[in-house]
């Protein structure tokens, strides 16, 4: 999910309901159930409910409405923990899913971001942006996969600003098409069609089911297939330790290879990763006369910089491709300042590249791109060349926590592009394998 802050004095229709959220001025959430009710609410009115009921083993809610024009505006349910934190599921009118904590403790600034951390069971982590809607309450949107992942998921840890809550997914998997389904009930027969919705669906809808008995063995088609994926690394050490984003070796079945510009393509083992910082270790076998270097000094805003990598391998070129751009920015979304912003192009198989200044020396790890058409959609315009890379501070603490040597050197003789394409040469990797990937994703 990729949002980009938002404005404050010129306003978009269609991103009223996020920028409402954050100014709306209504009164303290004091129970779970006024919570759920403030969660969606598109305007300043409280919204009213529960209209009907969901009561699926620890959560409860119903269907909630506008107070200002009567009109439905979203199903949600909640559940109480040990903690004194409540977790808030809901699905809007427009079927747009959120997620909420509450705390009638909490002191939070209204407006304020919350970066959060969600890892389920342990493992399979996503990186959500929320922003306190009032003290008590913060609200974030939930994209499909963490939807998804947490209904197959028994526990899910929340991290944001140093504070960590544990979170018990009981029926977790029984409440989400619950609440879906309230949502289809109202608008398809209105507010009178209100009743228990806790009955009408069972735990997972026919494709999920179908999916889950296939991974237990059963006779139904799977969901998930092989596909062949690419990104890119760079050589570090000169003990052949590869560093690349953990996307792009995160799903990967069977071997990973890694190859230099008209090299055989050799095996590459995983040595460590960092899902929150989105970095992982390889290393091939054999040693590295040129490695990459990381630059000494902080970099700045309008400096030049080059990425290159292996966008769309085998569809453009073989070869490596070079881009040009500036940092454009020192943070990343919602001022997350480990990442550089930067309007360098990258594409599909950029991933884990290097990131140059203009004497060589790696200022960052490209790793993504902005959504364009989910930008597109909430603010009507079509954001151009906003790109983002991990810094090399996160880089550093990576490499040190895993024990790997490298190099680090002065940036002052400036270089063409062409020399530092050439030196790149020796060390920038392709990266692929065999990946699985949901019929959803693959198409």
């Amino acid at each position: 999910m990729d949002l980009a802050d938002l404005p404050q004095k010129r306003e978009h229709p269609t991103i009223n309901f996020w920028l409402s959220m954050v100014r709306m001025m209504i009164r303290p959430a004091v129970s779970l159930l006024s919570a759920i009710g403030l969660l969606c609410s598109a305007s300043a009115a409280f919204s009213g409910g529960p209209v009907g009921t969901i009561h699926v083993g620890p959560w409860h809610g119903g269907a909630y409405t506008n107070d200002s024009s009567g009109s439905f505006d979203h199903c949600a349910a909640g559940a109480d923990y040990a903690s004194g934190v409540a977790l808030i599921l809901s699905q809007t009118a427009t079927r747009s899913w959120i997620i909420g904590f509450a705390n009638k403790s909490w002191t939070l600034t209204k407006g304020t971001p919350f970066p959060i951390e969600l890892v389920f069971d342990g493992q399979t982590q996503f990186r959500i942006f929320g922003v306190a809607v009032n003290p008590a309450l913060i609200s974030a949107p939930l994209p499909e996969p963490a939807l998804n992942q947490l209904r197959r998921s028994h526990l899910m840890v929340a991290t944001g600003n140093t504070n960590t809550f544990q979170f018990n997914l009981a029926s977790a998997d029984v409440v989400v098409p619950t609440i879906a389904n309230c949502v289809e009930k109202i608008k398809a027969e209105g507010l009178a069609g209100a009743g228990d919705f806790s009955a009408q669906l069972p735990a997972n809808p026919p494709a999920e089911a179908a999916a889950a008995k296939s991974e237990a063995g059963g006779l139904a088609a799977p969901a998930m297939k092989l596909a062949n994926i690419n990104g890119t690394g760079f050589v570090i050490s000169e003990s052949g330790h590869v560093l690349t984003n953990n996307h792009v070796v995160s799903q990967c079945v069977g071997d990973i290879e890694g190859n230099l510009t008209g090299q055989p393509s050799e095996k590459l083992r995983v040595v460590s990763n960092d899902q929150m910082n989105d970095l992982a270790l390889l290393q091939v076998t054999g040693t590295f006369r040129k490695v990459a270097r990381l630059r000494a000094t902080p970099i700045h805003s309008g400096d030049s910089v080059i990425a290159i990598g292996y966008p769309f391998h085998g569809l453009l070129t073989s070869d490596f491709t070079v881009t040009t751009g500036i940092v454009s920015s020192l943070s990343g979304i919602l001022n997350d300042t480990r990442f550089l912003q930067i309007s360098a192009p990258v594409q599909p198989g950029n991933s884990g590249g290097p990131l140059f200044d203009t004497s060589g020396n790696i200022v960052g790890v490209v790793t993504s791109k902005l959504n364009v058409a989910m930008f597109a959609k909430i603010t009507g315009n079509i954001p151009e060349n906003i790109n983002f890379a991990i810094k090399t501070g996160a880089v550093r603490d990576f490499l040190d926590n895993s024990a790997v040597p490298y190099e680090s050197a002065q940036s002052q003789s400036e270089l063409k592009t062409a020399q530092v394409a050439d030196n790149a040469r020796a060390y920038t990797m392709l990266i692929s394998c065999s990946a699985r990937i949901g019929t959803t994703a693959a198409k």
